[in-house]
């Protein structure tokens, strides 16, 4: 439900060394609207437009949770470099239904980010409230700007497509070809992932899907390491485009 100023604190860092093209996913704020029939491709299919438009015909990509679940779709359509997936989601054991809790409760917690949304400057004036406003995608948020905060409690609040798209991936099967993924792919989990817990929630990816790939833990980090630790962030990913 985020937008693309997730990455604020990494960009510098990357655009030193390339063009960086940063994506907000449709029916969340600032991006296209969702049109005709939810399906398991549309998103992946609206990003892959978004890279026609800007003249990528391939790149590195980068991306977190859902964001790192179609880098890798990317990836399997050919359009993909490199990938250096943050806690990428899809990678459950088949048959654990612990994920649908996930999804239910993040339903709850867009009700609950609308409500708070009218307040979020007054939330986030002390340090007890910007802990509570992360606590769920890091474990450290002193040097987060405020500001930034603020625009992504906004942004989640007004991300439009989070019930249908919440509701479609309760049903959804989480596939991902990954025989078709040819390009060197680094995945990286936080251990102290409060969304998508290391290490249930990467097992498929480790198990069966991509247990080549460059794996990297990072220990005491949470969901969002871009947000938590933006320096290594942006060292984890310019370190693997530069091999």
């Amino acid at each position: 439900m985020d937008t693309w100023r997730v990455w604020d604190l990494v960009l510098p860092a990357l655009e030193h060394r390339h063009e960086v093209l940063a994506v907000t996913l449709p029916g969340h704020a600032g991006g296209p609207p969702i049109e005709g029939e939810l399906t398991d491709a549309i998103v992946v299919d609206a990003v892959e437009r978004t890279m026609d438009a800007a003249g990528f015909e391939i790149a590195h990509i980068a991306g977190n949770s859902l964001g790192g679940y179609l880098a890798l779709q990317l990836a399997a359509r050919g359009r993909a470099e490199t990938v250096v997936a943050f806690a990428p989601g899809g990678g459950w054991t088949t048959g654990d239904g612990s994920y649908k809790n996930l999804l239910g409760f993040q339903r709850t917690l867009h009700d609950m980010t609308k409500v708070a949304a009218p307040h979020a400057e007054a939330i986030l004036a002390t340090a007890q409230g910007r802990r509570r406003a992360t606590r769920l995608i890091t474990t450290s948020f002193e040097h987060i700007p405020v500001e930034l905060l603020v625009h992504q409690i906004l942004g989640v609040a007004s991300c439009r497509a989070a019930g249908p798209m919440l509701g479609h991936a309760l049903a959804a099967e989480w596939r991902l070809d990954a025989e078709k993924i040819t390009c060197p792919v680094r995945i990286v989990w936080g251990t102290q992932d409060r969304l998508l817990p290391w290490p249930e929630a990467a097992d498929r990816y480790r198990q069966e899907w991509l247990p080549q790939a460059d794996w990297v833990v990072l220990d005491g980090i949470g969901h969002c390491p871009q947000l938590d630790v933006p320096l290594e962030t942006a060292q984890l990913i310019i370190g693997f485009t530069s091999r």
